[in-house]
């Protein structure tokens, strides 16, 4: 992998990763357009490239991470109490993030193996992620009211969107996408669905780059791999930051529909590619 390389695979991580069109479908169909062989060390970058997003959240929502985890911990003699009835709005969606994270952490672990099979065969795994994000995306705008904001969020609601972040486990599913449309089928308007989905997606992905790093740290060859890792990595959380604000403006006047249009016809072009 070149520095061009690396450069360009972050620039797609940064600008697929929130904006609900499947960043790893995206890193898949560069790594063949780039020609670079699917490897071990190939999908250590694709997960690792990802914390650079992280720091694109942590930078975006430093304010609403830090309120949000000083009133939960500040919560915990309350819940030992039973006392629930005194927390306060960000306590809540704190646990709730808790709660909607276990599902995706807990799938992570036990299916480590089978992710990175499916990353032997991209463009078909690309595909058909693609085709789903098409058809998850058309329905949560078709089927839902987009009436509710956070206030109104329920433990079953953070349980069902994380729930649905399982999927995104899986290579080419559309992280943003999948709690994006799982937060608006239970009632909550596009921008407090993309927020939910981005503050529950922080865990996960540190998670995940951290179990991964433990990794690339045994790597043979780890000295020749660090630039372009870090190339990608900050191009990653330059360009991801720029996309969520972008993306929370578009959602607050336009709907879903193109990024479900966009999806239908990557997934098509893929497909083709791959059968031909």
């Amino acid at each position: 992998m070149t520095i061009l390389h690396s450069f360009l695979l972050g620039l797609l991580q940064g600008l697929t990763e929130f904006i609900p069109v499947s960043s790893t479908a995206h890193l898949l169909i560069g790594q063949r357009l780039l020609g670079i062989p699917a490897s071990d060390a190939m999908f250590s970058f694709l997960v690792i490239v990802q914390l650079g997003t992280v720091v694109s959240l942590f930078i975006f929502y430093w304010k609403d991470i830090w309120k949000i985890l000083r009133a939960t911990l500040a919560s915990i003699p309350l819940l030992i109490k039973r006392d629930t009835g005194k927390l306060d709005t960000k306590a809540r969606l704190g646990w709730y993030i808790l709660i909607a994270t276990l599902p995706a952490l807990l799938a992570g672990y036990l299916l480590k193996d089978a992710v990175e099979t499916l990353f032997q065969t991209p463009l078909l795994e690309a595909a058909i992620r693609l085709f789903a994000a098409a058809l998850l995306l058309t329905l949560a705008e078709w089927l839902t009211t987009k009436s509710r904001s956070l206030d109104s969020m329920t433990w079953l609601d953070a349980l069902i969107i994380g729930l649905f972040q399982v999927i995104s486990v899986f290579p080419g599913a559309s992280r943003s996408g999948t709690t994006i449309s799982a937060g608006m089928l239970r009632g909550f308007d596009r921008k407090s669905a993309a927020r939910f989905a981005f503050l529950m997606s922080v865990p996960v992905m540190l998670a995940a780059g951290g179990y991964e790093m433990l990794d690339v740290l045994k790597m043979p060859d780890l000295t020749s791999f660090l630039l372009p890792l870090a190339v990608g990595f900050v191009t990653a959380a330059v360009v991801g930051w720029l996309a969520i604000k972008w993306l929370l403006d578009y959602l607050g006047k336009r709907s879903l529909y193109v990024f479900a249009e966009y999806c239908a016809v990557a997934g098509l072009v893929v497909l083709v590619v791959q059968l031909v």
